[in-house]
């Protein structure tokens, strides 16, 4: 095995120089690209920092409802029509919505950037939200949300989140409820674009074959006529505890998440909790794979988790199995934590998650979509371009008390533990918060 500090130079000679601009436009939007010359692609995104946990509770699920029907047509473009013309260059586009912030992006190949930009802009600042598409739209959601309730895998998650979280708005999912979404109207979606879609709440991003200075030109006559608030909505941090939620379902497996609080996107410690994540469930030689699924035999998927987040985040694990091994599995997956917490880490072993960190980064890096989209979260978060050779290099400096320490940090009285299956409460060991 090569040792860490020589992979981490051997790194810094396989990745070429990038070429990273920023422009601020008069009403604060920030615009940022990244050049790839020997890319003959470019991956476009419109970001706004407003997510699920900027709503409140009557209004849940609303951002991700802009989402779907920012798509539906424009003053210019029907739905049909916006299809087309992508279709004809092309182009892929998509978006998303997350707990802290919404992306409409687009990848096209470096000469159709123009239009693609064209296409991306109108539907981002011209869709008309039509009454009768979004009363459309509005039963897609609903199937949505019925398909996730009905993998369990799936929704244990989204019972975790709420338990986690308890009141916050971090604990809602980002599709909203069905009570939700049938309350939301289209005066709410318009109140909700003009609160949030502020242009100091924007950045664009682009990754790959793209001139910045063309990229700005094309873009700053259309996205100049925004008009700043004047002021800036905050977000309240979330207060969690001890949690434990059992709700039994007629399901062949018992599905597990539980998890306590790690670091936050700014917090220093997250390198840590990164490789921690690794060493615990974060892959195929991880401590929980290996123990309870290979050697045990006990279940199919088990993994760890991070949800990280401006101002807090948490660290989980997930597991699915029998109703008859659910206490053995209990007991080795806390074996495992506590080994790890009183300091059972082999140098091999973290050598191991730093090279696996590594290596999904660097393919990572291929794709200039996942370039865009770390991009333009960088800049929201931090301000400025953080480059793979340094993020690489603070995940180098993780030494074992640190990951020692992070184990005892996320695993202690504060845990959250959600059940969701045919669970036997009289067979059951009883407190599955031992910590």
């Amino acid at each position: 095995m090569i040792r860490m500090e020589e992979s981490f130079y051997l790194v810094r000679q396989l990745l070429t120089k990038r070429m990273y601009n920023k422009t601020v436009l008069d009403n604060g939007i920030r615009i940022v690209t990244e050049k790839i010359d020997h890319r003959n692609s470019v991956s476009i995104g419109i970001w706004v920092n407003v997510g699920s946990r900027d709503e409140d509770e009557p209004r849940s699920g609303i951002t991700h409802f802009i989402e779907h029907m920012i798509f539906k047509g424009t003053e210019k473009r029907n739905h049909l029509q916006i299809a087309k013309e992508l279709d004809l260059i092309g182009g892929l586009s998509n978006a998303f919505t997350g707990k802290e912030q919404t992306c409409f992006h687009s990848k096209v190949l470096s000469i159709h950037l123009e239009k693609a930009c064209d296409i991306l802009s109108d539907i981002f600042l011209h869709s008309v939200f039509d009454p009768k598409e979004m009363e459309k739209e509005r039963n897609v959601i609903l199937q949505e949300i019925s398909m996730i309730e009905d993998t369990p895998d799936e929704y244990v998650h989204v019972l975790f989140q709420k338990t986690f979280w308890k009141d916050h708005p971090l604990g809602r999912p980002i599709v909203g409820t069905p009570q939700s979404i049938m309350s939301i109207t289209h005066s709410d979606i318009l109140e909700h674009l003009k609160f949030y879609y502020d242009p100091q709440n924007i950045i664009i991003a682009a990754s790959g074959n793209v001139d910045h200075q063309r990229f700005v030109e094309y873009l700053e006559p259309m996205f100049n006529s925004l008009r700043p608030l004047s002021s800036k909505p905050s977000r309240s941090v979330p207060v969690c505890g001890k949690a434990e939620h059992i709700q039994s379902k007629d399901l062949e497996q018992i599905h597990v998440c539980l998890g306590g609080v790690a670091p936050s996107l700014r917090d220093e410690e997250r390198f840590s909790a990164l490789m921690f994540n690794v060493i615990l469930g974060g892959n195929m030689s991880s401590r929980l794979f290996q123990e309870i699924r290979e050697k045990a035999g006990l279940v199919y998927s088990i993994y760890s988790f991070m949800s990280a987040f401006e101002d807090t985040g948490l660290l989980g694990i997930y597991f699915g199995c029998s109703r008859d091994d659910l206490n053995q599995a209990f007991e080795l997956l806390y074996s495992e934590i506590r080994k790890i917490q009183k300091g059972d880490i082999s140098d091999e072993e973290l050598q191991r998650a730093y090279e696996y960190m590594m290596g999904s980064l660097l393919i990572e890096a291929e794709n200039v979509d996942s370039r865009m989209i770390r991009l333009a979260r960088n800049e929201a978060l931090y301000g400025r371009y953080i480059s793979y050779e340094e993020v690489l290099e603070r995940l180098r400096g993780v030494k074992k008390d640190n990951v020692v320490e992070m184990a005892n940090r996320v695993f202690n009285n504060d845990m959250a533990c959600v059940i969701l299956g045919p669970i036997d409460e009289d067979r059951f060991n009883g407190s599955f918060l031992p910590f």
